[in-house]
């Protein structure tokens, strides 16, 4: 099934002008990064996290009263998909269930004739929450290594950089968004964000070694044909199924994103970002970074005689 017909886009003619845009986008995630900074989830925080759902909506203030008077005046409070439900986090650290027990008297006292039922709560240690941070730093610098060392071996060296690079762009943009849309989608690095990296990074190298395929089977029909144009063509050729494959995903990440609830927004809004940066990283970065080393490669060599 192909949903277009013979194309023939300059992908490669265009590069730079996507370099712009690529290093723009990236610029504005960190700058927002730099002054906002980004909500870390309480797996890596450590505290203590409560969820409730009461009969009837209340307001932040009136909660925040409630957590003044137990001495909890720093707790984060929000609400959690509906007026109803409220999520209260703290980074107090207490044995067993203190803190818990303290955010729950609280809000009975101070809501008395509206009853709650507690959806979730979590107890982290800061120590536990730490070792979470590094281990995912080092799960996401591991899985671009082994990329790069798997793309590498089957195509070639510069192959294997330009999957890399265009996994490291993806990853950027995603960050830097999620600091952008924070107080909009209340979006948070948590183990299910983690999981959501990690699964864009999966998606995005799947495009990018379609296409890398395609080219290396181009250049053993078409071995006269200069490198911008055999990747223009090849790109062409793998861009309906770019589109077919991403689209359809997207597709149900947007339905998930705007219905699936806050306990997977953070999840969702990932992967959607990623499966938008992960579908134009395979054109315009992974494969315009093997033609720039091929060119550069090539100018070098041309010097040197």
């Amino acid at each position: 099934m192909r949903l277009f017909g013979k194309t023939n886009i300059d992908f490669m003619g265009q590069r730079k002008i996507w370099y712009m845009v690529s290093l723009s986008v990236i610029l504005i995630g960190m700058v927002s990064l730099f002054i906002k900074g980004i909500d870390y989830g309480i797996d890596f925080l450590g505290g203590t996290e409560l969820i409730v759902q009461f009969n009837e909506p209340v307001q932040i203030g009136d909660v925040r009263t409630a957590m003044d008077r137990v001495g909890l005046g720093r707790a984060e409070i929000k609400t959690f998909g509906s007026p109803r439900d409220i999520l209260v986090r703290t980074v107090e650290q207490a044995e067993g269930n203190v803190i818990g027990d303290r955010i729950q008297s609280a809000l009975k006292e101070q809501f008395p004739s509206n009853p709650y039922t507690v959806l979730k709560e979590d107890k982290i240690g800061p120590k536990i929450g730490a070792e979470l941070r590094m281990n995912a730093m080092y799960a996401i610098i591991a899985t671009l290594i082994a990329i790069w060392l798997y793309v590498g071996f089957r195509f070639k060296f510069t192959y294997g950089v330009g999957a890399v690079v265009a996994l490291f762009h993806d990853v950027l943009v995603t960050l830097g968004m999620i600091s952008v849309f924070d107080g909009v989608f209340n979006l948070e690095i948590s183990q299910n964000m983690i999981a959501a990296f990690l699964t864009l990074v999966g998606l995005s190298v799947n495009d990018t070694v379609v296409i890398f395929d395609r080219i290396r089977e181009n250049q053993k029909i078409f071995r006269s044909m200069p490198l911008t144009e055999l990747i223009n063509k090849s790109l062409n050729e793998t861009l309906s199924r770019t589109i077919i494959t991403s689209g359809t995903i997207f597709l149900v990440l947007v339905v998930m994103l705007f219905f699936g609830g806050e306990v997977i927004r953070g999840f969702s809004f990932a992967l959607t970002i990623g499966i938008v940066t992960g579908t134009y990283s395979s054109i315009y970065m992974a494969s315009a970074v093997v033609l720039e080393w091929s060119l550069r490669t090539r100018r070098d060599a041309k010097l040197i005689d």
